[in-house]
């Protein structure tokens, strides 16, 4: 036999095994379909969760999933059916118990964890988990749901453990109307989350409070099925807002990504927005500003002194930049200085050109506000604590304060 025979004789075997394509890895990096700093993932837990989930999606976000005990609610919404997860308890949802759905994550965890792991791909940079505080699905399964969120994000060696977080939330209030369970469930869980956002080690942020009674003042006219549309949209589009317009040069003040992530690390958060029906003099901006922290559309009632972040963002039409002296937007910046009263305090600006119009179709200006470092809304929690007949300051050292 030759030397040639014997080295084929000798040869091992190889069968015919599926290999994985060697771009197999390119299928785990989901891109969005719009500019941004940063590549968000959201996950919407309960009713109240989906629809922000859905609304997100709405705006080009794509690294989403939603989970419900519901299926019925879940189907209504608009995302891809392989980012939808129902945790099926065999009652047709939790309602309004908390420990239902507290139940339910515990049996479905590693099935929560792929769906994430699945939806979110392998390249992000931050998670914020959606949802209402109040009912049964969102309110009992939020805090592992977060626990999960850390895993995937060390998972990926995206944070560390004791690391500065990546985990954030975003979640409503309760309306004054939906009862005594419902808002002594929220205050609960509220506290909870507000732990996570203590101290210098936070593990949570940014912790986003969207204040459903809030809304619907700000919104008298709405009528039933306008309601939930109007309330997810604006705190979806003015968080998007900040996330693309940190992505955009401008040719007088910029707002940038390192900007944006001061205030995203910066534990309670909330958003505003003003537009602008005069600006000759500098305290027509000012102004401007000061209506737009007390109208704010998230949670009206937290405390501006503890603040030690904040952005203001204007947007102007190019006309309106022509005429509007520096100095008039210096004395707005000036004035949310001023109101934040931290020696700390740090006012990231940007000023920007945009098609910005009235209602009747005049060149304009709207004023964008986003303040971090807040004190938790004492008045608002005490609100609810009076339907759910909690006596919030005797409970005070069982629900914990926000450190400064």
């Amino acid at each position: 036999m030759s030397d040639e025979n014997e080295m084929i004789n000798n040869d091992i075997f190889v069968p015919e095994i599926p290999l994985p394509d060697d771009n197999a890895m390119e299928h785990d990096i989901i891109d969005d379909e719009c500019d941004t700093a940063f590549k968000f993932c959201f996950c919407g837990l309960g009713q109240a969760g989906n629809r922000i989930c859905e609304s997100f999606y709405k705006l080009g976000y794509r690294r989403v999933c939603a989970i419900n005990t519901n299926k019925q609610d879940l189907a209504s919404i608009q995302i891809p059916e392989e980012n939808k997860f129902v945790m099926d308890i065999g009652e047709g949802g939790a309602g309004k118990d908390p420990t239902k759905g507290e139940k339910a994550i515990t049996t479905y965890y590693e099935d929560v964890y792929d769906l994430m792991r699945r939806s979110f791909g392998r390249k992000f940079d931050r998670i914020l988990i959606l949802s209402g505080l109040g009912g049964g699905t969102g309110t009992g399964t939020i805090s592992k749901v977060i626990d999960i969120a850390h895993d995937i994000a060390q998972s990926f060696k995206l944070e560390q453990q004791g690391s500065e977080t990546i985990v954030g939330a975003l979640v409503s209030l309760p309306q004054n109307g939906e009862g005594k369970r419902v808002n002594s469930n929220a205050i609960s869980t509220l506290n909870n989350l507000i732990g996570l956002v203590c101290g210098d080690k936070r593990s949570l942020s940014p912790l986003i409070l969207v204040d459903n009674d809030r809304i619907s003042k700000l919104y008298p006219g709405l009528t039933v099925s306008q309601f939930w549309n109007v309330a997810n949209q604006s705190i979806t589009s003015l968080f998007h807002l900040f996330n693309n317009i940190a992505t955009k040069d401008s040719d007088i003040t910029t707002f940038d990504r390192a900007d944006l992530n001061d205030i995203l690390k910066s534990g309670l958060v909330t958003f505003g927005a003003t537009p602008l029906s005069k600006w000759d003099s500098p305290t027509d901006i000012s102004y401007a500003i000061r209506d737009n922290l007390k109208r704010n559309i998230l949670v009206s009632d937290v405390d501006l002194l503890t603040a030690e972040t904040a952005a203001c963002i204007v947007v102007g039409h190019p006309d309106v930049f022509n005429e509007v002296p520096q100095d008039n937007l210096n004395h707005g910046f000036e004035m949310l200085s001023r109101i934040m009263k931290g020696e700390k305090g740090v006012v990231h600006r940007g000023i920007y050109k945009g098609n910005v119009k009235d209602k009747k179709g005049n060149p304009s200006m709207v004023v964008y506000t986003m303040i971090g470092e807040l004190g938790k809304p004492e008045q608002r929690m005490q609100e609810m604590g009076n339907i759910a007949n909690i006596d919030i300051k005797q409970n005070q050292g069982r629900l914990g304060r926000i450190k400064k």
